[in-house]
């Protein structure tokens, strides 16, 4: 069964839903410096790369059709990736693309290494993280935090936090289904 997700990605399919653009931005910019970044560029090199694939997916994401068959992080590297390309050549001139279309074989340039699956993901849960804690009482974040993150047992938690039990359980549930919802559809 294919379906698509009520996510981000079909919000952004508004221009003037802005509060998505927004969540958007919060979740990818950091990831998206951060692969700039270990590519070499400096500071001002990776925000420019940041803002030129922004443009990009301002234009591509309202018509992009998502599919849960295949990967939007796929989309979304090859999108960094020849946006990287085009900025290495405009720094080394002398760098030409291939007639067929592929940049040479060039040690210096290869960002493969920049795309992990583990580094993808854990960037991504990370903003996310950052982005719903505001969703939630500390309390509720606190145990869910203790409980998942730490990996401390719920009892202990609980005790620690003046809360019963089932209030930590509760918190957990809470607290994943709103990572879930946020990530739907981001994360394949």
């Amino acid at each position: 069964m294919s379906r698509t997700p009520a996510s981000l990605l079909e919000r952004l399919k508004h221009a003037e839903n802005q509060d998505a653009w927004r969540r958007f931005v919060e979740l990818y910019a950091p990831m998206i410096y951060r692969w700039a970044s270990q590519a070499g560029l400096d500071a001002n090199a990776a925000a420019d790369l940041v803002q030129d694939v922004f443009l990009i997916l301002v234009e591509k994401l309202p018509e992009f059709q998502y599919d849960g068959q295949r990967s939007f992080r796929a989309w979304l590297k090859t999108v960094t990736l020849n946006k990287w390309r085009e900025q290495a050549r405009q720094r080394r001139p002398g760098l030409n693309v291939a007639a067929d279309g592929n940049l040479p074989d060039v040690e210096s340039l290869n960002p493969a290494d920049l795309f992990e699956e583990t580094e993808y993901r854990r960037c991504l849960v990370h903003r996310a993280m950052q982005i719903v804690r505001a969703d939630f009482e500390p309390a509720t974040w606190n145990a869910w935090s203790g409980f998942v993150v730490e990996g401390r047992p719920a009892k202990e938690v609980a005790a620690a936090l003046g809360l019963s039990v089932n209030a930590v359980y509760l918190a957990k549930g809470r607290v994943l289904g709103r990572l879930r919802e946020e990530l739907q559809g981001l994360m394949e």
